[in-house]
């Protein structure tokens, strides 16, 4: 994850939304990567640079600059909460 161009950091609030599967909305975006694309993929870290899990920039940087708070800026995809979330179905 240190190594991968595009990030995207969470607010302390919006973590736990995230490691239950869903999007990042701008509300509880902290930081994000410049230029990142549309439609980048990019990894999800915390506040504290931990990483969360990855997801798909639904917005470019430019535009998450524009947009309204309950905009989604990011699309969920995995995250490290899904092991807990789904044990008994893992194989």
């Amino acid at each position: 994850a240190p190594l991968l161009q595009y990030k995207v950091w969470v607010k302390p609030g919006s973590e736990q939304s995230f490691l239950y599967g869903n999007h990042v909305l701008k509300s509880g975006l902290g930081r994000i990567t410049e230029n990142t694309a549309q439609y980048q993929g990019v990894v999800v870290y915390s506040m504290a640079d931990v990483p969360l899990g990855f997801g798909v920039a639904a917005k470019s940087t430019q535009e998450c600059r524009k947009v309204d708070p309950l905009a989604i800026v990011v699309f969920h995809q995995a995250d490290v909460g899904e092991y807990v979330r789904k044990e008994e179905t893992l194989t």
